[in-house]
């Protein structure tokens, strides 16, 4: 059997399959709300075979998103938008996902397609940035940034735990908390970001304090039956930023305030990256590797994964346990069935509905004319010679 498409068991929950689609912004939010789009979104996906069904980073704050299109779950009023995608993406065969967070000095954008800069914190649409220190990001995120209290910190932890309250009620069942890509965990646990003198900075425990202060209040409200993870910034490739070694360390505490898998990612607290690596296959999974190795805990990874025979040696190789797939689940909304296909599924059909399956399977037609690829094209000219 195929590593890739083997069931796994974590906590309570159990993944028909290793594939998860990603959380990826998609700016289509109207008050935080999911809406007709995002039904479509994750339902597709959901009937396309992922076993796990993200949808993008929701925010647990309004000044926590990205832009005004973006999701939350600050609000009770967001919970039955949240549960109809919930809902679908149960009966299609999978398990919905939550990925929580905030995205710190990185907020207050405009949608990347329309330009993607920052607005100042006096626009409509607009808000006061905020971060672990007075320090902007720099580029286009050049406004000020207000460095919060610790009573502000305490408030933060509080809407984590207010905000998985919600996500129970709207049917998650899978939380990760997002602590990468530059935004608000992220910053805090960087020293390119956090210049902090008191509890929350300086040492590599002073800068992981709100990642174990975040894990503690969300595990006292998330049920022990569902898995609690996290997203990592795990490595600023920048000799004055988060280093991986400090990750391992970082990691382990987590594991003992209840973490149940890490999903690694890089922080991106800086464009001035080192041998940026991003066009690269596979480039975090021999960090993944080790951390599954020397921490004892389960992992997950995303970047460039999208090939087939990649993500089925990963996983059968042990280097992970979860496949995350963002821009390939965006490009193929059935990427696990071809997926299953090119690995040679005894049944990739299994992983749609059964009411699709029996038509595809019992299809009264040329076999190359139900939009599945044929290992032997077919030769069209020589087709419509026959019947002229």
């Amino acid at each position: 059997m195929s590593a890739l498409f083997s069931p796994y068991t974590l906590k309570g929950v159990t993944l028909r399959n290793r594939i998860a689609m990603s959380p990826m912004t998609m700016y289509r939010s109207v008050d935080g709300k999911a809406n007709d789009f995002h039904v479509m979104l994750l339902g597709s996906r959901a009937a396309g075979g992922f076993g796990l069904v993200f949808p993008e980073q929701i925010a647990i704050l309004p000044e926590g998103r990205t832009s005004v299109g973006c999701g939350g779950l600050y609000d009770d009023a967001q919970i039955e938008s949240w549960k109809r995608c919930t809902d679908l993406i149960k009966d299609m065969g999978a398990v919905p996902a939550i990925q929580l967070g905030h995205t710190g000095r990185k907020g207050s954008e405009v949608k990347p397609w329309e330009g993607g800069q920052q607005l100042p914190p006096d626009h409509p649409d607009g808000w006061q940035v905020v971060g672990p220190s007075a320090l902007p990001y720099g580029g286009k995120y050049q406004y000020p940034v207000h460095a919060l209290t610790r009573e502000e910190i305490k408030a933060i932890h509080r809407a984590y735990a207010d905000a998985a309250r919600r996500a129970v009620d709207a049917g998650f069942e899978w939380l990760e908390l997002h602590f990468a890509h530059g935004y608000l965990g992220a910053s805090f646990f960087s020293p390119l970001a956090n210049q902090r003198s008191d509890e929350y900075g300086g040492s590599l425990e002073g800068r992981a304090r709100y990642h174990l202060e975040a894990i503690d209040a969300v595990r006292a409200v998330w049920p022990e039956r569902f898995p609690l993870t996290m997203r990592l910034g795990s490595d600023d490739l920048n000799e004055r930023g988060v280093q991986f070694d400090e990750s391992i360390i970082a990691v382990g505490w987590m594991k003992e305030h209840g973490l149940d898998l890490a999903d690694l990612s890089l922080g991106i607290n800086t464009d001035e990256m080192r041998d940026k690596p991003f066009d690269e296959l596979g480039f975090m999974l021999a960090r993944a590797e080790r951390l599954r190795r020397e921490v004892g805990m389960p992992v997950a990874t995303s970047w460039n994964l999208g090939i087939p025979a990649l993500a089925e040696r990963i996983v059968r190789d042990q280097l992970v346990d979860v496949v995350m797939l963002g821009r390939p689940a965006l490009s193929n909304p059935h990427w696990p069935v071809w997926a299953a296909r090119e690995l040679e599924h005894d049944d990739p059909f299994a992983l749609v509905p059964e009411d699709w399956a029996w038509w595809l399977r019992n299809f009264r037609a040329h076999p190359s004319c139900i939009g599945w690829p044929d290992p032997a094209p077919v030769d069209v000219d020589a087709a419509l010679r026959a019947t002229a």
